[in-house]
């Protein structure tokens, strides 16, 4: 591999891995779209559980992306770059970020179990509303930070 196609996996493999999970995964019901949903008692219930069960997990788990994220800025930080240790902070990353999508993935699955296939779609649309003066529901449009509006 040339040194140029290199330098530019390097300098392109930020901007690769910072991709976000596809739109709508790892949100939360809230008490306000619990009662758009009109979730029972029991769903409540299981909802609750299930949050229960995964938080500690994904606490852990983003914590771990924060901490990759640092060590690959770490890397791309220093002059002159050491390019094997920038590729293994970069796969680092790469499989902390896997990891954490699995885990909201499953969590998500774990939801779609309780709700209604009306009461899934139902959420599916409350996700792609805004919230006043956040944005959006979820963690942002390809190429926005967390918690910015959506350009259009």
């Amino acid at each position: 591999m040339t040194a140029m196609r290199l330098a530019m996996m390097l300098i392109l493999a930020p901007a690769m891995v910072c991709a976000q999970p596809p739109h709508g995964r790892g949100f939360r019901v809230k008490p306000d779209v619990a009662k758009q949903l009109n979730l029972t008692d029991a769903q409540k219930s299981q909802m609750d559980q299930v949050n229960h069960e995964f938080r500690q997990r994904l606490f852990e788990l983003r914590d771990a992306v924060n901490k990759a994220e640092a060590a690959v800025d770490e890397v791309f930080n220093v002059d002159p770059v050491d390019e094997a240790k920038g590729t293994e902070a970069i796969n680092r990353l790469n499989a902390a970020r896997g990891e954490l999508f699995k885990a909201m993935s499953q969590q998500d699955l774990k939801i779609r179990t309780i709700l209604t296939a009306q009461q899934w779609q139902q959420l599916k649309q409350i996700q792609r509303e805004p919230w006043p003066g956040r944005g959006t529901h979820r963690r942002g449009a390809p190429g926005t930070a967390p918690g910015t509006p959506n350009q259009k």
